[in-house]
């Protein structure tokens, strides 16, 4: 707890035995709720441990809800995954997985990442899209046409560029995704897509090349902002005391605010130094303003030496600004994500490093406690 005030708090309900979880998708099918983990790679006995090791021909677990917590109910083949993104398509249900890499060393890391649908009450291959260190997908639409974004690639520290490994933009043709447009890349990892003043902007965070926010012009999406700071991870987007804003995190720099100026997004609010990966919103009750912020801290120091057991922070909208409220702990924490069942708020958690720096790490499921 960072503020006797806080009028949030997570109360831990359940731990679940993962092994370098990335992602945390909670979804529902039929009334029914499921949470899809994505994991990375699995420690091998007898070597050392270590961020850039082990077996990452692991499995993506899909966990559903049983009275009071989860339990599992179907693993999916998705090795190095990264990433679970869950929609509905026409009256379909789909989940697009990423995977990084396969293999025990040396790796594949052009594996390809499986789209699932959910069929006869059990999860079966749809579609597969060959890419290179896939990160993660984010669906979203824009004037009746539905999209899936792929952020990908895995050059830098010494690794050309390779074209043929740009981040890309699918679009639903009616039966399958097809490629639509790439996006200027080179370690891609991640999406968001939000409207402003009516117009749709799709963020784009990438560890090398420069984040961007991209607009919609009716026929693509083009350039609207380049973003200072490399190792761009996550956004999120709100709105509050009648502004827009988006939170933008950099790994090895700093988390900011910024505040949409009618042009594009400028800082406004310095949150954090190294460290942030991931964001939650948790919208405010109905009739309020504002919400909660959950940031997601990785690891502060190098993949060589990393330090992965963290304070993770909820900040509250204080109508001028974010000021943490609570904080919890975290080891190599990768997301979060907020759901809802029987009326009751939860958090779910993705852990990916013991402190150790072995893979086989908890996540967490908490209740959100309003007080």
């Amino acid at each position: 707890m960072m503020n006797p005030s806080s009028a949030i708090a997570l109360r831990e309900i359940q731990r679940l035995p993962t092994s370098a979880a990335r992602a945390v998708e909670p979804f529902t099918i039929h009334g029914v709720q499921y949470l899809a983990v994505a994991q990375l790679s699995e420690d091998i006995p007898g070597t050392a441990p270590g961020m850039g090791a082990g077996d990452s021909d692991v499995d993506l677990w899909v966990y559903r809800w049983e009275a009071t917590g989860f339990t599992e109910f179907q693993r999916l083949p998705v090795p190095g995954g990264e990433d679970a993104e869950f929609f509905t398509l026409d009256g379909r249900h789909f989940l697009a997985t990423a995977s990084l890499r396969s293999g025990h060393g040396p790796y594949d890391m052009s594996p390809p990442s499986v789209i699932y649908e959910f069929v006869n009450g059990r999860f079966e291959p749809f579609q597969q899209i060959v890419g290179t260190a896939a990160k993660q997908w984010h669906f979203f639409g824009v004037q009746g046409r539905h999209f899936l974004a792929l952020a990908q690639g895995a050059a830098g520290h010494g690794a050309p560029v390779d074209g043929a490994a740009q981040s890309i933009l699918f679009e639903w043709d009616g039966e399958r995704f097809v490629p639509f447009q790439t996006v200027e890349s080179a370690w891609g990892y991640n999406w968001l897509a939000f409207e402003v003043q009516g117009r749709t902007l799709l963020a784009y965070a990438d560890h090398i090349a420069p984040s961007r926010l991209l607009a919609w012009n009716g026929t693509a999406f083009e350039t609207l902002q380049v973003l200072e700071g490399t190792s761009g991870r996550a956004f999120c987007h709100f709105h509050a005391s009648g502004a827009d804003w988006l939170v933008f995190a950099n790994l090895l720099g700093e988390t900011w605010l910024l505040r949409w100026n009618g042009a594009q997004f400028a800082p406004y609010q310095h949150l954090s130094g190294p460290g942030g990966r991931e964001f939650a919103w948790l919208p405010a009750r109905a009739g309020a303003d504002g919400g909660h912020l959950v940031q997601v801290n990785f690891i502060h120091g190098s993949r060589e030496a990393p330090i992965p057991e963290l304070q993770s922070v909820i900040y509250r909208w204080q109508g001028d600004g974010l000021a943490p409220v609570h904080s919890f702990d975290t080891s190599g924490g990768t997301d979060a994500a907020a759901f809802t069942v029987g009326g009751v708020p939860y958090l779910a958690v993705a852990n990916s490093l013991s402190g150790s720096l072995h893979f086989r790490t908890d996540s967490r499921i908490y209740q959100i406690l309003h007080t």
